[in-house]
């Protein structure tokens, strides 16, 4: 997320990137999400993942982004794989037809995604989801140098982990373990910490 603009060649790095991450993380997602769900979370973000990185992506960046929601609907029928879906749907709206974007646009991308993510899965802020990492991502992201803009995310994903500590789930299954989840992290919010992790790695 270096690059001062997102084309194909910068997507199919960052879903690499990403695709390896998940990879790793998914025995921790899993169980993370078995304390408060289903438990496969993990599952579902690394084959998610691995899905739209071995996706041909067109030369479109729109076209390209909803070719990564298609590779999750492919793999995943979870609420999480579907919400990740539409985020990818979202951004790949406000970008069709361009080969190149300014990552200027990215905080209005994710913040379209929290957005379209919202109406779908009928959420809201504050109720302890990864709708809250996106927000405070959203926002950490303004006016912030392409270069930094990753690190940027996964501070504002580590805050908003933080901030959440000690309050209940009030949205999907963990809001039925509302006292349980006090004490927990998010699983949606852990993942995804550890999807933008990654793409600030500059080692690999």
């Amino acid at each position: 997320m270096s690059s001062t603009t997102i084309d194909k060649a910068a997507i199919a790095a960052a879903l690499g990137k990403v695709a390896a991450g998940a990879e790793v993380a998914a025995a921790e997602l899993n169980a993370a999400d078995g304390q408060l769900g289903d438990g496969d979370l993990g599952i579902t973000v690394s084959k998610g993942f691995r899905e739209a990185a071995n996706a041909d992506l067109p030369e479109d960046v729109g076209l390209a982004l909803l070719e990564c929601a298609k590779a999750f609907q492919r793999v995943s029928s979870s609420s999480y794989g579907t919400l990740v879906a539409t985020g990818f749907m979202a951004a790949a709206k406000a970008t069709k037809g361009r080969a190149e974007v300014p990552a200027s646009e990215i905080p209005a991308l994710v913040a379209a995604a929290r957005d379209a993510m919202m109406a779908r899965g009928k959420g809201e802020l504050g109720a302890k989801t990864v709708l809250d990492s996106l927000d405070r991502t959203a926002q950490a992201l303004e006016g912030v140098a392409p270069e930094a803009m990753a690190a940027a995310a996964v501070e504002a994903a580590r805050a908003t982990l933080e901030a959440f500590k000690g309050k209940p789930c009030k949205l999907g299954r963990a809001r039925m373990f509302a006292e349980k989840s006090a004490a927990l992290d998010d699983p949606g919010q852990l993942a995804f910490l550890r999807i933008v992790e990654p793409l600030a790695d500059q080692t690999s």
